[in-house]
């Protein structure tokens, strides 16, 4: 009988970077699929609940997986984690006269970045999250991808996934597309940044809601205030405009019919 790895399970005061590795640890023990089959279809259209009952799915059956299915069961295995940001980032690269495409996730941790995933080369998977900035963890693949020969082409980043497993949202796979052929260095290192830039923002825009029950509470109360003061006014004429009401209604709807009509 082939052993089938355990779903990591973690007490509450375990760090997050120790359930990283964890985590790393149960997605390189189903291993990588070099069969040539896709075992599990992911459309990337499809909502957050809908990707997350497939990495259930995952856990169960325990298949080798690609790099694609590591995403999507790395968001599963870290849902819990709310401290912890996660994206997609996808990464585009040229040898030989061939084109390849890698994705992993990337994560945030107390604002140091790492990223989970799988590969068939160690160097193009898991990363600690110990790097200050966004631009110094792209550029350490780009240098694992130049030891494995390959010239990276484009990345492409995704906003922030969300921690709610039954969320309808679909995941933003493509939020900024960095093209290396047409960026500098520094241009390059600087769409990054403004991209990290872009996801704190999102995040804080987020964790804002006191802010609209404050604004919720004033929107309820000032109603009450205006309309009490033309409460008091009508309450002593309101004979009087009833009295006048039938004479009135029928002098007004010729009038606002003959308006409707003009417009």
């Amino acid at each position: 009988q082939i052993p089938i790895p355990s779903v990591p399970v973690f007490q509450p005061s375990t760090p997050i970077p120790e359930r990283l590795e964890a985590v790393q640890r149960y997605i390189r023990e189903l291993q990588y699929n070099h069969t040539g089959t896709q075992f599990f279809e992911i459309k990337k259209s499809r909502p957050l609940t809908g990707l997350m009952d497939l990495a259930k799915e995952m856990t169960k059956e325990a298949l080798p997986i690609k790099c694609l299915e590591a995403v999507i069961l790395g968001i599963y295995l870290t849902n819990n984690m709310t401290t912890l940001d996660r994206f997609p980032i996808s990464f585009k690269t040229h040898f030989s006269g061939n084109y390849f495409r890698h994705i992993v996730l990337g994560v945030n941790f107390g604002g140091r970045y790492g990223a989970l995933g799988i590969s068939r080369r160690e160097e193009l998977m898991y990363k600690a999250p110990v790097f200050r900035t966004l631009s110094e963890l792209i550029f350490d693949f780009e240098e694992a991808y130049r030891r494995c020969w390959h010239t990276l082409k484009k990345v492409k980043l995704g906003h922030c996934v969300s921690h709610d497993p039954h969320s309808v949202e679909q995941i933003e796979w493509k939020h900024s597309i960095l093209d290396l052929d047409k960026l500098t260095r520094e241009d390059f290192r600087k769409e990054l940044e403004r991209h990290a830039r872009d996801m704190r923002l999102k995040i804080g825009k987020g964790t804002g809601p006191p802010s609209p029950t404050k604004d919720r509470k004033k929107d309820v109360s000032s109603p009450q205030r205006g309309q009490a003061s033309p409460n008091r006014r009508n309450s002593r004429g309101d004979r009087r405009p009833s009295g006048e009401k039938k004479p009135s209604d029928s002098k007004a709807m010729p009038d606002l019919n003959g308006y409707q009509i003009r417009v």
